[in-house]
Formats: structure tokens, sequence, C-alpha cells
């Protein structure tokens, strides 16, 4: 049986917290748990009464104001489907095997998701137990994600995601990169961080803020997570109950006075800096935009998810990186 007691003693988590947030990295069952928790979130109709309004025109101009309009609409639907396409990279660039390795409410874990989502990039998962993460016993790396790419291991979202673009989208290499796109690179790169640094600190004192939306997040993670049935049962109450008191800590930390309030704050510093665009990209996804959706895509259809969205101005932005990255590119075994 696996030790779901382990994490059932609240003193124990309470242990765990202090190691976790004096920085050092443990091993415990509870540690795992409480780092899963803290990383997750128009046709016209016309009237048959009367005359139609093309019979007054010859068979010639109809047939070229016929022509005429249907290569407009095949333009313009061009335009929306280059504004809303997924990029795949040439086939020859795909990588022959992906594995990620995850928790399924972890922020960075759906960063590195949303990338190969977007680069239709085929990837299999295998969910990390947090208790007793035996699932990544091979690697000296403790946390997740990681990526196994073609038998070679990338940790770390931002890392694994520079390194996924220099191996299939060698013209985004700095070295071959043109002078005139360097400011273009230097807002996606703080922006990157700013979602490293500071939006991703924004989440969990939003989704354990009380009782009731601390059950709701962990009832999301042990739906999603891989559980046997008593830790499920375990860990959603004990882990509920343990990260309602964190979250306190975390608003501390982070000099956050009203959780919700900094969060909409975000949202809205997020849709400041679109400036008008489709995308920070412009009329597609760069990293930044699938950086900032890939955290936030744990939390949205939660309360604090939604509350952001009826709140502040992102929910257009969130629904075009929906519609961009459109349908998972895992391979379902």
């Amino acid at each position: 049986m696996r030790r779901a007691s382990t994490i059932a003693s609240f003193p124990i988590l309470s242990r765990s917290i202090a190691t976790l947030h004096g920085g050092a990295t443990a091993t415990s069952p509870s540690h795992g748990l409480l780092q899963v928790a803290l990383y997750t979130t128009a046709g016209s109709a016309g009237s048959h009464g009367r005359r139609p309004w093309f019979e007054s025109f010859s068979g010639r101009k109809l047939a070229v104001g016929v022509a005429g309009t249907l290569a407009s609409v095949a333009v313009a639907t061009s335009l929306a489907q280059e504004v809303h396409a997924k990029e795949p990279p040439p086939a020859e660039l795909v990588p022959k095997e992906v594995v990620l390795y995850q928790y399924e409410a972890c922020p960075f874990c759906n960063k590195v998701k949303a990338f190969l989502d977007y680069y239709d990039i085929p990837y299999k998962i295998v969910e990390v137990n947090p208790l007793s993460k035996k699932e990544i016993k091979f690697s000296e790396y403790k946390k997740v994600p990681i990526l196994m790419v073609d038998g070679e291991q990338l940790v770390d979202s931002s890392d694994i995601i520079d390194t996924l673009t220099e191996k299939i989208l060698p013209d985004r290499v700095p070295e071959r990169v043109a002078v005139s796109t360097s400011n273009e690179d230097d807002e996606e790169k703080k922006w990157r961080k700013w979602v490293d640094n500071h939006l991703v600190h924004m989440l969990s004192p939003n989704i354990y803020r009380n009782t009731s939306e601390a059950l709701e997040s962990f009832d999301y993670i042990t739906s999603n997570g891989n559980f046997s049935y008593t830790e499920k049962i375990t860990v959603k109450y004990a882990g509920a109950a343990a990260m309602y008191f964190v979250s306190k800590k975390l608003k501390k930390k982070y000099n956050i006075t009203d959780e919700r309030a900094s969060l909409y704050e975000a949202a809205e510093t997020w849709v400041d800096a679109l400036d008008g665009r489709e995308f920070l990209g412009g009329s597609k996804p760069n990293l930044a935009d699938l950086a900032v959706f890939g955290v936030l895509r744990p939390i949205r259809y939660l309360r604090s998810g939604k509350d952001m969205v009826e709140h502040t101005r992102i929910g257009e932005w969130y629904s075009r990186m929906e519609r961009a990255v459109g349908e998972p590119s895992r391979i379902k075994e």
C-alpha cells in the first residue's frame, strides 16, 4: 500500500512546507504533494416573394461578380486561417520521440504543452505520482517538467522551450535573426521572464485563497493526477487544508495584499502589453504568448480563472489563443 498516511498527518505537511519555502530540495512524499499543488489552472436570408437582385445583370457580369466575391471570401478566409493557424515545423526537424513527465495541474508543464501543441509536435505523457515520484527515478532531476526528446533529457520549462526552438525553428537562433527583429526578441524575452518571475506567483494565493477554492483546486489535481483511490481521498482534504495556510505565507512572501486584485492587475498588465495586437507576436503567437497561455490554462475553469476572465479584458486574447493552439498533439496510448 502506498504511503498515503504520510500526507494525512498535518504536522508532517507543515514541516514539508517549511522545507519547501526554505529553498531546499526535499524528497519526502508530502513535499511532492505540495510541489504539485504550488505549481498548479453568416449567410443572408432572402425573400422568396421578390425578384432576385441578380436577374438585372447579364450572365457575364454576374459571373465576374460572383468570381470576385468568391475571391474576396477566399482571401479573407486565408487571412483568418493565417492568424489562427498552428505552425508545424518541417517534417525533417520534428523529433521522432517526445515524452513529457508532468503533473497535469502544473503551470510549467502546461507551458511546455502549449509549445508542443502549437507547433504540432507529437508527444506522449507520463503522469508523475507526486508522492512516490517513481516515474522519474531514472533522473537526478526530481522536479517536473522533464522532457525526453529522442533520448535526450531536457529540464526546466523555459530551457526546454529554448532548446526545442533551436531544434525545430533554426531561423529563430539569435545569430541567424536579422537585426530588425531584435526589438521583438527583446520584448518576447521580457514577457517570458515576467511569466516565470511574476505571473506564476499569482496563481497559488488565488486558487487556495479560501477553503472552498482549495478543495476545488485539489479536486482538479486529484482527478487529473496519478493517485491511487486512497491517495486521492487523503490528498484532497489534507492537501487542501495545508495549501490554504501555505497560500497565506505566499501572499506575505510576494507582498500580495489582495490576491484577486493582484491576479486582475497581472491580467490587465498583459493586455496592455499587447497594445491592440491580436497577440504579442502580432498576427500569430510568439513564445511569450504561449508561456502566458500555458500557465493560465490550469486555472482557467476554476473559480479564480473564471473571475479573472469576467473582471478583466484578457478573455478575448485567451479565446484567440485557444483557437491558435488548437487540439493537443498528444499521442494517447
